[in-house]
């Protein structure tokens, strides 16, 4: 009997994203083991490669544009026994970038992927944004045309997450623009460039503030932009619902006292968004605060 070809690995390989000191011990050693080197851009791979010293495994091209006839002569290699490494042009594959395609391809076939983790740009600016990172959704570059950016903000006005953006120098502006028109020029944000380059900058502040400093300060170099999520209200208002359905009279005043500090304040907006007149939640409020008291005598 003959032996069984077993086939062979998918490795996706981190690659620094600016600082070349951010390459693992792994990645470089996977790198110089593999049969084959998928890369985005062979031209780019050929200077980290060169860098670190890496000779013998075959570079081949793999992108959006020649994925179709690659990817299945990639995987024709590794049903054969071959290793393959595949590597973008900065970070993580298969993250906004086509090498998604080839994994589907190689799982499909029955072969073994291998992540070999790094440096990740999204990531990277998310723990520096000073944005609650409990919960976050990556929606990678949006899209160009107006229309269908302000469609795309309108869709996750809702959102709760903490969202996370790609955006080119030429397209911030109008991008964060888009923003403060659809979710208001108060809500928090992070704007980070160059990550772990020499010019590395986080812009942290309101989508107003940030736009601010854009006007002052022509951007450069590649964006990640990270957006606070929606508040409570935002998201009801979103949804059709209000906010406060859930609360009593005097949790919603008590909400609105630590927004405004303001008792009188708290009483009349209560009294807005539930359509009553004021005196009648004062009653309820202070006829509530008299029981608590009559209890504690």
């Amino acid at each position: 009997m003959g032996n069984i070809q077993q086939a062979g690995t998918l490795y996706l390989v981190s690659t620094p994203i600016g600082n070349l000191e951010d390459m693992t011990f792994r990645a470089i050693r996977i790198l110089k083991e593999a049969d084959w080197i998928a890369a985005e851009d062979t031209r780019q791979t050929k200077k980290l490669l060169t860098h670190f010293e890496i000779e013998g495994p075959r570079l081949v091209s793999y992108h959006e544009h020649n994925k179709m006839a690659s990817g299945p002569e990639l995987i024709k290699f590794m049903l054969e026994g071959q290793q393959v490494a595949l590597v973008s042009d900065a970070g993580m594959p298969a993250i906004s970038d086509p090498g998604a395609d080839l994994v589907a391809l190689a799982i499909e076939a029955g072969i073994s992927v291998i992540p070999v983790p790094g440096a990740n740009a999204a990531l990277s600016a998310l723990i520096i944004s000073g944005l609650p990172t409990d919960s976050f959704l990556f929606l990678g570059f949006p899209p160009r045309e107006k229309k269908k950016l302000r469609e795309l903000f309108d869709k996750w006005k809702g959102c709760d997450a903490t969202m996370i953006f790609y955006e080119s120098p030429h397209r911030i502006e109008a991008t964060m623009q888009t923003v403060g028109e659809a979710w208001g020029m108060q809500r928090k944000a992070a704007l980070v460039r160059e990550l772990t380059k020499r010019y590395e900058e986080a812009i942290r502040g309101t989508v107003e503030q940030i736009l601010g400093h854009l006007e002052q300060h022509p951007p450069k170099g590649e964006f990640v932009l990270v957006l606070e999520g929606a508040s409570e209200e935002e998201r009801a208002q979103a949804e059709g619902e209000q906010w406060w359905a859930s609360l009593s009279i005097e949790e919603h005043v008590a909400h609105y006292e630590r927004e405004t500090g303001n008792s009188k304040e708290a009483i009349k907006l209560t009294a807005g968004d539930r359509k009553l007149p004021k005196r009648e939640v004062y009653q309820i409020v202070h006829t509530d605060e008299n029981k608590k008291r009559s209890r504690d005598v």
